[in-house]
């Protein structure tokens, strides 16, 4: 009778053991491994003017150039003066394109078809003394507030803050060449603001 319980007992031992190490064997599974989604820059916005069939305001990735901005805005047209263009800049944030028109090609009124309500001055590079009084309205780039910086053709407001803030460092521009100093500004910009700015 004690040999049956012993073995019975051995038995119901054995199997507890056994259950025991498959218990332990088989680990629960981990959490599964999930690839969380490359962080993405936040776009960046230009305002697209001039010699363009689609003016108005476009959002890029960050990286983008000039020919990404020209193609968004339907291209070129034929009046546009593609040599004036550095189609491998890069766009920056808040930065007005003004793509310039050919010397006599520009649209009269500058309105009838851009709709920029007075923000496009394609014409004013080329022809700055054609209004009359022209010198009147000539930027002064020492002493002009953001909203009339940001005004003239090729710069928004974020190159309208760098070039306060240059002057404010580095004193008052003592030629109207000097504005090349300020990051953002290349001779391509330069052409167009350049009979619009006095010091």
């Amino acid at each position: 009778m004690k040999n049956t319980l012993y073995t019975l007992v051995g038995v119901i031992a054995g199997f507890a053991l056994a259950g025991l190490l498959l218990f332990i064997i088989r680990a629960p599974a981990g959490e599964p491994i999930r690839l969380q989604p490359a962080p993405t820059k936040e776009p960046i916005a230009v305002h697209v003017i001039g010699a363009v069939p689609r003016p108005g305001l476009y959002e890029f990735a960050q990286g983008a150039r000039v020919q990404d901005a020209i193609d968004a805005a339907g291209g070129l047209l034929s009046s546009a003066n593609v040599e004036s263009i550095n189609l491998a800049a890069l766009l920056e944030d808040g930065q007005q394109l003004n793509i310039p028109y050919r010397t006599g090609q520009e649209p009269s009124g500058q309105s009838s078809s851009n709709g920029d309500e007075g923000l496009n001055l394609p014409g004013a590079t080329e022809e700055p003394g054609d209004n009359g009084g022209g010198d009147n309205e000539l930027i002064n780039i020492n002493t002009a507030s953001l909203e009339e910086l940001d005004s003239l053709p090729g710069i928004g407001p974020t190159i309208a803050q760098r070039i306060i803030d240059y002057r404010d460092e580095n004193g008052p521009f003592a030629v109207i060449e000097d504005i090349l100093n300020v990051s953002g500004i290349g001779p391509s910009t330069f052409d167009q603001i350049k009979d619009l700015i006095t010091v």
